[in-house]
């Protein structure tokens, strides 16, 4: 099962999406700062995570949540309400 996800930096106003089919292992990737595009803000936590049954249709859907910010504004808001 793949997951795209989303994750918010402890310490700063900063939210990233992502995607993979090994959330835990990708967290600890994200929180030791091996992620050359996380690292400046991490420790960051895992607040919503979307399911997908293929990892194209995974990727496809970070693509888009990545190209489309009025749409990551709009999945951001609803998870902080």
């Amino acid at each position: 099962m793949w997951k795209i996800y989303f994750l918010k930096s402890i310490k700063k106003n900063w939210y990233y999406v992502g995607s993979t089919n090994d959330i835990s292992r990708r967290m600890q990737e994200h929180n030791k700062g091996k992620v050359r595009s996380t690292k400046a803000y991490f420790p960051l936590k895992l607040v919503h995570v979307i399911e997908s049954t293929s990892e194209k249709d995974a990727r496809d859907l970070e693509k888009k949540i990545k190209q489309k910010r009025l749409l990551k504004e709009e999945i951001i808001r609803t998870i902080k309400e």
